[in-house]
């Protein structure tokens, strides 16, 4: 909330804000529009929602098991492309027809 006359007044930024941002907080902004979008993929996918975990230990280890599930995802999708690679070059070597040289 951005407060309509309140009391010692804070200087709130909103992202896509263009007038009177320069600087740190631009860039911070901009950092901030990277992170967003990949904690709602957390929140989402990666079980980040809610915590069961009790205390903070509990909510400090529900992050970093959430960070390595994402990790892990990260992984298994380069592997995977990489098997296909792997595959196509594999299949195209086999389908050519093996070139006999005769004998002279």
């Amino acid at each position: 909330y951005r407060g309509h006359d309140a009391q010692n007044p804070r200087r709130v930024f909103i992202s896509g804000q263009k007038r009177g941002v320069f600087g740190v907080i631009k860039r911070e902004l901009r950092r901030r529009s990277a992170i967003e979008p990949i904690i709602g993929h957390l929140k989402a996918e990666g079980h980040l929602g809610r915590c069961y975990l009790k205390g903070r230990a509990g909510d400090a280890a529900n992050v970093v098991l959430s960070a390595v599930g994402h990790n892990f995802r990260r992984i298994l999708a380069w592997l995977r492309y990489l098997l296909c690679l792997f595959l196509a070059q594999l299949w195209r070597t086999l389908a050519r027809p093996a070139s006999i040289n005769p004998a002279s």
